[in-house]
């Protein structure tokens, strides 16, 4: 049996396509769950989901889970 390396890598990309969308959708839900998150606790929601989005990902989602009010508005 022969494998070729075209398949082997053609493997390669639809696995790092399907990774890269995995973290497409886990960086939309952030930044949709930061401005809905902000906007229950009273602070700019449009500030806090744009902070998650352009700061390195997972840095920007952190801070804000580290910075935010402990107190929700009602």
């Amino acid at each position: 049996m022969e494998y070729s390396f075209s398949s082997f890598f053609t493997g390669l990309g639809l696995i790092g396509i399907l990774i890269g969308m995995v973290l497409l959708v886990f960086v939309v839900w952030s930044v949709v769950w930061s401005y809905y998150d902000a906007s229950r606790r009273g602070k700019s929601p449009w500030l806090v989901a744009l902070m998650v989005l352009f700061m390195v990902w997972p840095v920007g989602l952190v801070l804000w889970l580290m910075l935010r009010p402990q107190k929700v508005e009602s």
